[in-house]
């Protein structure tokens, strides 16, 4: 009995080190609660036996569409930093994001870095260190990079490995020379105002089909939309949504 005890003081310690853990060890004691009444029913009136009857019958339902709720629109909420292989980690990319968001003034929310960290817990758990699988490199064209510091240490917390390019020339050597799961690139540097796409349409003429991001000044439908036609993957001024296109663009790879 002690033994038990001591297992479930564990599993509850466990259990509460994030808010999806704290839902469960509710649910658990107030339904503990309910088979204690529940056995002793017979000192109930008619009237109580049927409020305990509509509580065991609508309290999961309740807890069913609080869950949908939290998850559709605060799912960063629901995990803390020991959710990830490596807490510093949590707590490197989530100050690096916010610090990030910083620079441009419709940069992410505080739900937003959420779903960042979430991001960040689905990459924690396919870390290539964690399964054995080769390094992730990442080559960034920038004419700029240290603009992007607190992205790439983002990034790097989560185990990528970035090579630096200033120019369509450099980055077309270096990949000639080297294999790259990821590109992100800047639009407008000292070459042209749209020398990011003299870039991907240089690669995809080519053969080369890696996933290519824009990381740029600007988030507009349109200039996404002439990122999908010359064959990228996506474009943004978000770090938030650069991060999460980039970490799934890593698993999806790695998972192939």
């Amino acid at each position: 009995m002690i033994d038990r005890l001591r297992s479930l003081g564990r599993t509850a310690t466990d259990s509460a080190r994030n808010p999806l853990g704290i839902i469960a060890l509710f649910i658990v004691l107030v339904y503990g609660f309910a088979s204690l009444t529940t056995a002793s029913a017979t000192t109930l009136t008619p009237a109580e036996r049927i409020l305990l009857i509509y509580f065991l019958v609508l309290f999961p339902v309740l807890v069913l569409f609080v869950f949908l709720y939290l998850v559709t629109f605060h799912i960063g909420k629901l995990y803390g930093p020991s959710d990830f292989r490596d807490e510093r980690n949590f707590l490197k990319a989530a100050a690096l994001l916010g610090a990030a968001s910083t620079k441009n003034p419709n940069g992410p929310t505080a739900d937003d870095i959420g779903r960042v960290i979430e991001s960040a817990r689905v990459a924690a758990r396919t870390h290539p260190e964690a399964r054995g699988i080769r390094k992730t490199n990442v080559l960034w064209v920038d004419d700029r990079p240290a603009n992007n510091e607190y992205e790439r240490q983002a990034l790097e917390a989560m185990g990528l490995h970035f090579a630096l390019a200033e120019s369509t020339n450099e980055a077309l050597k270096q990949l000639r020379g080297n294999q790259y799961d990821v590109i992100i690139s800047d639009m407008d540097r000292r070459e042209g105002p749209r020398e990011g796409y003299t870039l991907l349409d240089t690669l995809r003429e080519g053969g080369d089909r890696t996933p290519l991001f824009f990381y740029t000044s600007s988030n507009t439908p349109e200039h996404k939309r002439e990122t999908r036609d010359h064959g990228g993957q996506g474009s943004t001024n978000n770090p938030k949504e650069l991060f999460e296109m980039v970490t799934r663009a890593v698993i999806a790879r790695q998972s192939t």
